[in-house]
């Protein structure tokens, strides 16, 4: 489950955050997290719940926007929208697709105190 390690991740950007800017408690993540990111959005949800358990962000609310998957034909230079890697593009057929965006995970913003 890279869920966990992600949270964790989550929790050190959010830490570091705080340091530099001088926030002691947050009360909202918003994470974008993208369409072909490999991120299961309940487990998550429960490893961030975990994670944040005696930090700053104790209790603190997570809110998950989905980013669409996008991609890109090596052959016939079209763009597209994609759910999932490895389709076929469906203008040549070419499964030479180079994905551009939707396989990244990001904090988006967070409401703090």
């Amino acid at each position: 489950m890279h869920e966990m390690s992600l949270a964790e991740n989550v929790l050190q950007i959010i830490e570091d955050t705080a340091h530099k800017q001088g926030y002691t408690r947050v009360k909202t993540v918003w994470l974008e997290i993208g369409q072909l990111a490999c991120v299961e959005q309940a487990s998550m949800r429960f490893c961030f719940d975990l994670v944040m358990r005696d930090s700053i962000a104790h209790e603190a609310r997570l809110e998950i926007t989905d980013t669409a998957g996008q991609g890109r034909c090596a052959q016939c230079s079209i763009e597209m929208p994609i759910a999932a890697l490895y389709e076929a593009c469906p203008k040549c057929g070419s499964y030479e697709i180079q994905v551009t965006g939707g396989d990244e995970m990001r904090v988006k913003e967070l409401e703090v105190e």
